[in-house]
């Protein structure tokens, strides 16, 4: 494997099995051809065209937001997505829009619509040897149980902008506190868009780096990680390349930290792919 099969995996995204999701005039969504075809049943919500998906259903943000999760209730009864009653994410052309409807989470690879992220690296010298913590998820996530993932990491659900969901899945993923949260410094972004068996991932990952302490030890409140491993820099870097460890987003975070910080140099053979390959244009 390799650095760039990584980046690969996560844009396997083919533009012709793919229609828009309208709404409004604006693409909100990347429908796969055959998830579209199943919302002509939904005339009453979805008007389904040989070029596209437009969504009729009007009113205020409620009244959308019902009607779609009127048709997610029928799709889970058929198997065809899974639904996360507890969260949902807003839907809108572009972030910092206002939301059109809110999505039920489980549903958004099925609609194709851009969901966003909050990924941190929690990193601390020892000498000269760079470590980073790095958490292995629980058994019973529904997406990549057991997998290596960054100190924390969280969609932004509706209602919440980027800083409040980094502050509360610090507090519930690692138990760092508010004190030392707050000196954790975004360092940009990292989008893909990637066909999954659901429907299409078009995600967008706030980044951000905290130097935590030596005595800092993180502790999960939330059951969502079963441990946490302080790994040194060039080891995790080594496992992203050669082994499936790592979640499949997290390895796109890592990458850029190891681009940023110089654990990847300009020498090897894959540098440009990594540094080129973390950022999709958002069209």
């Amino acid at each position: 494997m390799s650095f760039r099969d990584r980046i690969g995996a996560c844009n396997n995204y083919d533009p012709a099995r793919v229609v828009p999701l309208i709404a409004a005039g604006e693409r909100i969504g990347l429908l796969r051809r055959d998830n579209a075809a199943v919302l002509g049943r939904f005339s009453e919500v979805f008007a389904v065209g040989p070029d596209g998906v437009n969504l009729i259903a009007t009113g205020d943000l409620a009244t959308v937001s019902r009607a779609v999760d009127a048709v997610i209730d029928e799709l889970v009864a058929e198997g065809r997505v899974p639904k996360w009653a507890s969260e949902t994410f807003d839907v809108a052309p572009r972030w910092g829009m206002a939301p059109l409807f809110r999505l039920d989470r489980g549903a958004v690879p099925f609609f194709g619509t851009r969901a966003y992220g909050v990924h941190l690296n929690g990193y601390l010298w020892e000498g000269d040897e760079l470590r980073l913590w790095v958490g292995r998820r629980a058994a019973d996530k529904q997406i990549a149980p057991n997998k290596l993932d960054n100190l924390v990491a969280g969609g932004i659900g509706s209602g919440h902008g980027i800083e409040q969901t980094l502050v509360k899945e610090a507090e519930e993923e690692a138990a760092i506190p508010a004190r030392l949260i707050r000196h954790a410094v975004p360092v940009g972004a990292v989008s893909y868009r990637m066909e999954t068996r659901l429907g299409i991932r078009d995600d967008v990952l706030f980044v951000y780096d905290l130097e935590t302490p030596p005595d800092f030890v993180p502790e999960n409140r939330d059951g969502e990680i079963a441990d946490f491993e302080l790994m040194p820099a060039p080891e995790a870097l080594q496992r992203i390349r050669v082994t499936s460890d790592f979640k499949f987003n997290v390895n796109l975070v890592m990458l850029d930290f190891a681009v940023r910080h110089g654990l990847l140099g300009t020498d090897d053979p894959e540098y440009i792919d990594v540094a080129t390959g973390l950022h999709r244009p958002l069209d």
